[in-house]
């Protein structure tokens, strides 16, 4: 019975490492998710210069998991063209980060890496450690940017990105699965935009506050409008 037992755990585990690496992405947010959470963290044009302190800028969302791979990329927008295309790889490059330093016990934002990484700081030159892969980046069809079947899903994005809009994901169990990437506007409404997107898909249950500092030796204040909007969302001051 022990042996059958055994045999059966052996089993068990084998078939969820296949499950696994046929869907790496399995328990994450979806596409639609993803999309969803992003739009409703920004509103419209504006909405989101009043609740998120930016510019009202249409926004890129990504999700990576634990491994780095893209699982999701979405934008605000009616197409690809209504948001800086530079952004939709900066997203995925911001959830990259926050997921590449992020640990069960640590939750870092991108934003709370500016200062450390300034000349003279102790993390300075860490931006240039991972570069983006550019082969990933700007794969594919661009008809296809933004949607369900974006050609960087299922890919290694890379990249270090050291201002506001990456968070990573944590769920239930306080456990980083992940992590979550937006840009379109200005750094500091990005982090906003990225802290509720997260509150959304309610995998914001983090070991500590990974909120922005502004202010000498953290991330450089964007405008008033913007650290008054963190402040009311509670992703920092």
């Amino acid at each position: 019975m022990k042996k059958i037992i055994t045999t059966l755990a052996v089993i068990g585990a084998m078939s969820s490492a296949s499950a696994f690496a046929a869907n790496p992405c399995a328990g994450l947010p979806t596409q639609s998710d993803l999309k969803t959470a992003l739009l409703s963290a920004f509103g419209n044009a504006a909405s989101s210069k009043t609740v998120n302190g930016g510019l009202g800028f249409n926004m890129w969302g990504s999700i990576v998991n634990r491994d780095g791979i893209v699982c999701a990329v979405a934008m605000t927008g009616v197409e690809r063209g209504a948001q800086w295309p530079g952004s939709r790889v900066i997203s995925a490059q911001k959830a990259n980060t926050a997921n590449s330093f992020s640990l069960d016990e640590n939750a870092l934002s991108t934003a709370n890496l500016y200062g450390a990484t300034q000349p003279g700081a102790p993390l300075f030159g860490l931006q240039e450690s991972n570069p983006v892969d550019v082969s990933v980046a700007y794969a594919g069809s661009s008809t296809k940017y933004g949607t369900a079947t974006d050609p960087m899903v299922g890919k290694k994005i890379g990249g270090v990105n050291v201002f506001g809009g990456g968070l990573a994901l944590y769920d239930a169990a306080g456990k980083v699965i992940g992590a979550v990437g937006v840009s379109g506007d200005t750094s500091c409404a990005d982090h906003n935009i990225a802290w509720s997107t997260r509150k959304n898909l309610k995998l914001d249950n983090t070991p500590n506050s990974d909120a922005i500092a502004y202010g000498a030796g953290n991330h450089p204040l964007c405008s008033e409008a913007a650290k008054e909007a963190s402040i009311k969302l509670k992703a920092g001051g």
